[in-house]
């Protein structure tokens, strides 16, 4: 184990910073210490009596609340704060802006979609606006920027998450973001060591693997690694995803069998990160309720275990006294070393004092007021949210050359919707495809929602009438997809209605027709004929609707570059 350089980088420590991290620690019991390991999810958990227990029984040295009301998440951040006797690193998932904490935050824009203005200012932008309004309700840690590479279209996780296929662009995109957020004084987890994208299947739900070879990674992912870490980087997570190769290479003569996700292979967080890139600072183990850490060992052994193979963090937890007894049971038989322990303790803690937490609770402003959260929504965050959604919606194709749309040609408009709802989505996904119906009606525009839900006798009815009768009723078909893709659903794909996929666009050659999708990127490959594309990357973003409306009537210009291949490797998908 590389030993902590204090006043190296992402620490640069003061003599007066690393006095408080080594006294801190020298005045732990051994139960503190393990407690320090953790970071909980807060849960619906914001009852003073609850908190107060928990910091009495625990001590934890984080926490992370999902997106909720921002006065009462400030106000339980403040509890909090208040009553540890060591400051806390308090989370989010600020990777589209404000809203990954708030739910009256900013929705800047997925970090694909800030790929595709292919200007690194929006990154910038994304990450000033998450940290401001991360700030202002009590955040100090980003679990943010996404630093994984899409080369797989069908993996169910990156997709718009990251900032898109070419490494180079990622590199760009995610070290102006991370410039942003550290002005603000948040500290960044690059994520999802040691990189998602390859593999097709989803680590919520079992270990997934990145294939490369060891040539190829240290070239992508392991370039971006290193670029990021060099730049300032405070803290990794890492993954439930394997690196054969590697793990290969490092541990000469290892069994497929006893190949480890990253979150628990000694090879991977010490050898390759902390020896080969030089990574300094905090490792923090993704969740691990997550199937790709619960699905490789016995959890007795795999909590103390992610903290003996070198992370020094534990993100959520199953049951916490259960776990919390793990993590002691670990240090009681040795499996953490006193030794381990410590570092990971020296690496929260030093996290901790870079961010200069500790002056900030003498000074009582861990927490900001409540008139911080006038920072949330505020003109110039959704001036910049618009600026980004006007550079980054992207015509994928038009060889129609249908656009711009005009009302002498186009007036009535049949209205397909796919996925336009907010079940299952946790990031609070708002139906948007009412705001793009009612934004071209206003307009003039003439729209007729059509009903999947008919019953079979309207199916006929539908199926059966002439084509020269449906030509005379539409002006323009428009399909609207807002399909995300998010945890434990394994494929994100459009689906037809039965019998017959009776709503699939049959009708492309006998009137003009588009596909609209403000979310996944990917639909090309099902519907590969359709000649007019765009692609919006932001689920649920009202000021993406907005501009796609304006674009569609040649208001504004398409000036948005694709950030992955939108075809598929498809070459009918060009057509």
């Amino acid at each position: 184990m590389r030993p902590i350089d204090y006043k190296g980088n992402p620490y640069f420590l003061t003599e007066e910073d690393i006095e408080w991290v080594e006294q801190t620690l020298a005045d732990m019991k051994v139960e503190e210490k393990v407690g320090q390991l953790f970071c909980l999810e807060g849960g619906d958990v914001h009852d003073e009596r609850d908190l107060q227990k928990l910091l009495e029984e625990i001590k934890p040295g984080g926490v992370m609340y999902r997106p909720g009301a921002a006065a009462q998440l400030q106000k339980t951040h403040r509890y909090l704060q208040d009553y540890s006797s060591v400051p806390l690193l308090i989370a989010a998932n600020l990777e589209a802006g404000g809203n990954g904490i708030a739910q009256e935050g900013t929705y800047f824009g997925k970090q694909m979609q800030v790929a595709a203005t292919d200007d690194e200012d929006m990154a910038y932008k994304l990450g000033i606006v998450a940290g401001r309004e991360g700030r202002a309700v009590g955040c100090n840690w980003a679990f943010a920027p996404v630093i994984d590479i899409d080369v797989n279209y069908v993996n169910p996780i990156t997709n718009t998450r990251t900032f898109g296929s070419d490494p180079k662009r990622v590199l760009r995109m995610a070290q102006a973001y991370m410039k942003g957020i550290h002005e603000v004084g948040l500290a960044v987890s690059i994520k999802h060591w040691p990189g998602d994208g390859i593999d097709a299947r989803d680590q919520h739900l079992h270990p997934t693997v990145n294939s490369l070879s060891c040539e190829e990674w240290d070239e992508t992912f392991g370039n971006v690694y290193e670029r990021m870490i060099e730049a300032g980087a405070h803290t990794v997570m890492a993954g439930h995803i394997m690196l054969p190769a590697y793990s290969r290479k490092l541990r000469d003569g290892i069994k497929n069998e006893a190949l480890l996700p990253a979150s628990l292979a000694p090879e991977l967080l010490n050898q390759l990160l902390r020896n080969q890139l030089g990574f300094n600072g905090m490792i923090v183990t993704d969740a691990s309720v997550m199937g790709g850490m619960m699905m490789v060992g016995r959890r007795e052994e795999t909590v103390p275990g992610s903290i003996a193979a070198g992370c020094d963090m534990f993100l959520f937890v199953k049951n916490l006294q259960e776990d919390f007894s793990f993590m002691m049971k670990g240090v009681e038989k040795g499996i953490i070393s006193p030794e381990r322990l410590d570092d990971a303790v020296r690496r929260i803690l030093a996290t901790k004092a870079s961010l200069k937490l500790h002056q900030q609770k003498k000074a009582g402003t861990l927490v900001p007021g409540a008139s911080a959260l006038d920072l949330l929504q505020c003109e110039e965050h959704q001036l910049w949210a618009k600026e980004c959604a006007d550079k980054s919606v992207t015509l994928v194709k038009d060889t129609q050359q249908l656009l711009p749309l005009t009302l002498d040609s186009h007036k009535r408009i049949l209205l397909f919707v796919k996925g336009d709802n907010s079940e299952g989505a946790i990031a609070h996904k708002k139906p948007v495809s009412q705001a793009f119906a009612s934004a071209l009606e206003k307009e003039g525009f003439i729209i007729t929602k059509f009903n999947t839900n008919k019953s079979y006798d309207e199916i006929d009815e539908y199926w059966m009438e002439s084509t020269e009768a449906f030509k005379q009723k539409h002006d323009l078909i428009i399909y609207f997809s807002n399909l995300e893709t998010y945890s434990n659903q394994t494929v994100v794909r459009l689906e037809w209605q039965n019998p017959f996929g009776f709503d699939m666009p049959w009708f492309i050659e006998e009137i003009p027709t588009m596909f609209i999708s403000v979310a996944n990127p990917y639909h090309l490959q099902d519907v590969p004929r359709i000649k007019t594309f765009i692609n919006g990357y932001s689920s649920g973003n009202e000021y993406v609707i907005q501009a796609i409306v304006d674009k569609l009537l040649g208001k504004s210009a398409f000036t948005g570059i694709n950030p992955i291949d939108p075809f598929c490797g498809y070459w009918d998908a060009t057509l």
